[in-house]
Parts: structure tokens; C-alpha cells; sequence
């Protein structure tokens, strides 16, 4: 029986390009994180000034009704980019040693990076406490959302009889297993029937982002509604809360930044040169806030480092399409800051779901502006692990803030991964 062969859209220099690309959307970013600032201001100022009780409600109206619309697309768009991402990472694997490698340190990077957050987070949090009036961020969310299953009960949970059931109980866990497995038997399939069924995820997966694309094109208006309510309830408070979110999920991005010197120079044994090097890539990204157009910047380094050019021209672009190193970490600790917020307590059993779940939803949300990779990638780590999704709403016109650390941390490791499977290429100058 012949199975699904690697197409262009397996190929790490059709990044975006290939068969199965999916589809480009623009956000208004900038005009989002001023709305929220615009909704809290103006909270504030009703508050002080006694406004009618009418005018929150419309605000909580309007605002309740674009956070809906923004939750009804994560489970569909989770499967298809899940299944998208997972066949393309399996094709990769299958095109040789190198990129093998490269897959098993991308796995380490991502666990490392999602133990790291549920070790330290909760300490750092209770060390550092949110700050008060941060509660108004969870307003829209139902009483119901933060209860925690016993041990038995969650782990009967990972497998559900009924996947349609699962998916309108938005139960994370069994869907995600489902779907791995689902990609997985994708690839053992014969050529023509994959193609067929990597043809319909690929639709969903377009389609799904084009309604999301839809719905944040309208976050100025629905961030502003939500931002209002939170500014009447908090004050000030709001502002000092999302001032310590962004210092807290950065804190754990930096791991993953230091993590990256560590490989260089122990796997890559790169040296002292690895600093230097990684300059010119690191303005970049600072710049440009994005991977892709690190990449050029990316090449320059790895030539600096003297890696070899078949290594840094495969291992880079593939990077790129599917790897995001701060993915499970800097994720996990939105996670756990809204569990803080919430008062939910995250059992050890549930916390080693989440850091699995966070490392394989990571690679679902590849080549994706920040805005729609937040919400689709942190949406189903929050329901899997019992925590609101309701704030994300708000936290995303803040994510620019972090997002910087993001792309810092991954052209960093990227660069970092390059040199380490280099350095074991044991002298093989064709990666594949």
C-alpha cells in the first residue's frame, strides 16, 4: 500500500507558499491595544462620574457577544492547524537524520520550556501577587468554568466515546488525542485518499481563519465594550495588573532565551562567538516582531558561526514553518496567570496535561499572526487544564508587549537548534 508522499507543503523553503498554505490576514493590532486603553480610560472616567447602569450593560452586551463569536472558531480551527501542523512535522521527520534530530530538540525545547513555567509560575505569582481590581478581568466568565476533576476523573476523561460530544463540551484533552492520532493514520493512508483528507482540513483550517480574521477585525470595537466594564469594577488597578501579566509571561520567555545560549554552547559549542553572532538577527527580531522575516538575519548568523550551509539553509526554514520555541512555556504562563486570577488551583496531574498539550498545540499555530496564535494556541491549554478562557479576550490587545520576548526567544533557539544538529552531523554535509 503506498502511503502519503512529502509534498511542497512538507518542504521547509514553502513556508507559507506551499500546496497547503494557508491563508493571510491582517489585524489591527496598534488600534486594539489602543482600544483597550481607550475602554479602560473611559471606565474609569464613568465610574468617577456615576454613569447609568444602562451603559454597562450595552457594554457588557456588546462585548459578551464578540467574545462568543471569538470562542465558537477555537475548537474547528484547533483541529485543522493541529492536524496541518502534525502531518507536515511527521513528513519532516521522514526526510532524514538531520531533521530528526532537529524534531527531537524542538521536543525537548518545548517540555523543558512548559515544566520550567509550571514549576516556577504559581511560586512567582504567589510571590508577586496580581494585583488588586485585576478580578474585574473575569466578568464574562461563568461560575461554572475553574472546577477541577479528582485524579480518576480526569484521567477517565482522556479518552471520550463520543468525539462530537467531546467537541461541544470543548473537552481539550480527548479532542487533542483524537486529532494527533487522527494525523498520524493521515500519513499511513494511501497517496490520493491523504491528499483528499489534507484537502478538507486545509479548507476548514482557511475558512476558520477567515471568521477569526473577521471577528478581530472588530476587537477595537469589542475590546473597548470589555475594557469599559473591567475599568468601572478595577480603576487604576487594571492597568497595574496588565503591566504585571506582561513582566510575568516575559519572565518565562527568558528562560527559553537563556535556554537557547545553553544549547549554543553546549551542543553547539559555539563559545562566546554565539553572543556576537546573534546580534544582527536579534534587531531584526525586535523590529519586525516576526520569524519569517528574521530569517535572512537568521542565515547571516549561522554564517558567522561557521555552520555549514546545507545545515543552516534546511534547519532554518523549517524552523521557521514549525517550531516555536516560547510556544509552551510563555502560553502556559498566560494559563496559569488567569488561574491566579480565577483562584483555581492547578493539581499535578492537570499541570503535566497542560505542559503536554501546550507542546503539541504549539505546533497548530505555525506561520499565524500573534492575535490569532494566542487565542487558538492558549484557548485549549485554559479548557484542558479547567481554567477561563473569557480574559484572553482583553489579554490579546496586550500580546504585541510580550510578543516581542516571543520572537526574541525563538530566532534565538532557532539559530541555537541549527548550531547543535550541526555539530552532530557527525561531518555529513547533506542533511538529508
Amino acid at each position: 500500500m503506498r502511503t502519503l508522499a512529502l509534498e511542497d507543503h512538507g518542504k521547509p523553503g514553502a513556508a507559507g507558499q506551499g500546496k497547503f498554505a494557508l491563508v493571510s490576514i491582517r489585524l489591527p493590532v496598534k488600534l486594539t491595544f489602543a482600544a483597550l486603553v481607550g475602554g479602560l480610560l473611559v471606565g474609569i472616567a464613568a465610574a468617577m462620574a456615576g454613569a447609568p447602569v444602562l451603559v454597562g450593560e450595552i457594554a457588557a452586551l456588546v462585548g459578551g457577544l464578540w467574545l462568543r463569536a471569538l470562542q465558537m472558531t477555537i475548537i474547528p480551527l484547533v483541529a485543522a492547524l493541529l492536524v496541518l501542523g502534525l502531518v507536515q512535522m511527521i513528513f519532516a521527520a521522514r526526510v532524514g537524520t538531520v531533521a530528526r534530530r532537529m524534531i527531537a530538540l524542538m521536543v525537548f525545547v518545548q517540555l523543558a520550556g512548559g515544566a520550567f513555567t509550571s514549576i516556577v509560575m504559581p511560586p512567582l505569582l504567589r510571590a508577586f501577587p496580581v494585583p488588586a481590581g485585576a478580578e474585574a478581568f473575569l466578568a464574562q466568565t461563568p461560575e461554572t468554568v475553574g472546577e477541577v476533576p479528582r485524579v480518576l476523573d480526569f484521567l477517565a476523561s482522556l479518552v471520550s466515546p463520543n468525539i462530537v460530544a467531546a467537541a461541544a463540551e470543548t473537552a481539550m484533552l480527548p479532542l487533542t488525542l483524537f486529532f494527533v492520532m487522527f494525523a498520524v493514520a493521515i500519513t499511513r493512508l494511501p497517496q490520493e485518499q491523504g491528499e483528499r483528507l489534507l484537502g478538507f482540513f486545509h479548507a476548514l483550517g482557511n475558512a476558520m481563519l477567515l471568521i477569526i480574521g473577521w471577528v478581530l477585525a472588530a476587537a477595537p470595537v469589542g475590546v473597548f465594550a470589555l475594557a469599559y466594564g473591567v475599568g468601572v469594577q478595577s480603576g487604576g488597578g487594571a492597568f497595574a495588573a496588565l503591566g504585571h501579566y506582561v513582566l510575568s509571561v516575559s519572565a518565562m520567555g527568558t528562560f527559553i532565551f537563556m535556554l537557547a545560549y545553553a544549547i549554543a554552547i553546549a551542543l553547539g559549542r559555539t563559545g562566546g562567538r554565539f553572543a556576537s553572532a546573534m546580534l544582527p538577527a536579534q534587531a531584526v527580531a525586535l523590529s519586525t516582531q516576526s520569524s519569517l522575516a528574521s530569517l535572512p538575519a537568521m542565515l547571516d548568523s549561522a554564517g558567522r558561526l561557521g555552520l555549514r550551509p546545507s545545515t543552516a539553509e534546511f534547519v532554518l526554514p523549517l524552523a521557521v514553518v514549525i517550531f516555536r520555541a516560547t510556544s509552551a512555556a510563555m502560553n502556559l504562563a498566560v494559563v496559569y496567570y488567569i488561574a491566579a486570577l480565577a483562584g483555581v488551583e492547578v493539581p499535578l496531574t492537570v499541570a503535566i496535561a497542560g505542559i503536554l498539550i501546550a507542546s503539541v498545540i504549539s505546533l497548530s499555530a505555525v506561520s499565524l499572526p500573534g492575535s490569532i496564535s494566542f487565542v487558538v494556541s492558549i484557548g485549549p491549554i485554559a479548557l484542558a487544564m479547567g481554567v477561563p478562557v473569557e480574559p484572553l479576550a482583553l489579554l490579546v490587545a496586550v500580546e504585541m508587549l510580550p510578543d516581542l520576548m516571543r520572537t526574541l526567544g525563538n530566532v534565538t533557539m532557532n539559530v541555537a537548534v541549527t548550531s547543535a544538529v550541526d555539530r552532530s552531523a557527525d561531518g555529513a554535509h547533506d542533511p538529508t
